[in-house]
């Protein structure tokens, strides 16, 4: 691990976090405040405390995908593979994530294409931030 990882690492956390709370605390909030009153998510109030979790958990994904960006890319131009590492990282975590949460969890289909959608977006955003960093590091294998 080198200052650039580090770097990284930590732009994506602030990106995760940043997204997340635009998205899931903003535009999606009305739709999480309806189901918690149903009793199916935690009330905001009921979810406070926990939020030193939802830090780690935002850090935990910072470091893993900037690791598996930093070990999967090649040479060539950064902002095409950050792109596809968005992409793939969407379809893999965020796609399948909220597709199972449809199966498991009374949710709306509109609720999940909305989180499916921005989700998806902010993965794609962040491949492109993770690949302009590392663009001119030397490949970390």
């Amino acid at each position: 691990m080198n200052a650039r990882f580090v770097v990284s690492a930590l732009a994506i956390f602030a990106l995760s976090t940043l997204f997340g709370f635009m998205v899931h605390g903003g535009i999606l909030a009305p739709m999480y405040t309806e189901l918690a009153n149903r009793g199916i998510y935690r009330t905001p109030a009921a979810a406070g405390p926990l939020m030193p979790y939802m830090m780690a958990a935002n850090l935990v994904f910072a470091v893993a995908f900037t690791w598996i960006y930093r070990n999967g890319r090649s040479e060539g131009a950064w902002l095409g593979q950050g792109f596809r590492f968005g992409l793939a990282i969407a379809l893999l975590v965020t796609v399948s994530r909220y597709l199972i949460y449809y199966v498991v969890t009374p949710l709306g289909s509109d609720l999940v294409a909305q989180q499916i959608v921005y989700e998806g977006l902010t993965m794609i955003v962040m491949g492109v931030v993770a690949a302009f960093i590392n663009r001119d590091a030397p490949l970390a294998r």
